[in-house]
């Protein structure tokens, strides 16, 4: 999966704070995300980050 910057994210299990969202602030070798209800930023390396983030829903199922 390709992660882009302002990209919006749902984790599986919520931050401290009681927040799922998260948005995505810088892409590198590490991803910087920025929590949406409290404001704090955490590191999470690619893998880590694919581990923790919830799948999209498909809205168009057939």
């Amino acid at each position: 999966m390709t992660y882009e910057i302002n990209e919006k994210l749902t984790m599986k299990k919520p931050h401290p704070c009681g927040g799922r969202e998260w948005q995505i602030v810088r892409v590198g070798a590490d991803i910087k995300l920025q929590c949406l209800t409290c404001g704090k930023f955490v590191n999470l390396m690619r893998d880590e980050l694919k581990k923790r983030v919830k799948p999209p829903k498909n809205e168009a199922k057939e």
